[in-house]
């Protein structure tokens, strides 16, 4: 729970600095994985990072698709097999399927 109280407040110093940054949610886990729904990750427009969504595996590719979130302003799903053969070969040891909602921050609304 500390870690979802530091993406918040990593959200209002963005809402404040007028910094461009986008929050990435755990919102569907399906058989195993690292994190359970409702972990998050904030990462803003310098690449900067807080928090995981799951054992370091997807966060490089979660900033990736953030920075378009962040470009665009849309918010997006993104759908991850952790099939062992399908994640680079490398046997994670969570075979599972996992959602995440990767939204844009808005300046508009403080939590």
């Amino acid at each position: 729970m500390k870690e979802n109280l530091k993406v918040y407040d990593a959200i209002n110093e963005a809402r404040q600095s007028g910094k461009r940054a986008a929050v990435a949610t755990v919102i569907k886990v399906m058989g195993s994985s690292y994190r359970r729904e409702g972990a998050k990750m904030f990462i803003d427009e310098h690449e900067n990072n807080i928090g995981l969504i799951s054992g370091g595996c997807l966060e490089s590719d979660v900033a990736e698709e953030a920075k378009k979130v962040m470009e665009s302003g849309k918010p997006r799903m993104k759908f991850y097999d952790l099939d062992e053969d399908f994640m680079w070969g490398l046997g994670l040891g969570c075979p599972g399927k996992v959602k995440i909602y990767i939204e844009p921050i808005s300046q508009e609304v403080k939590i």
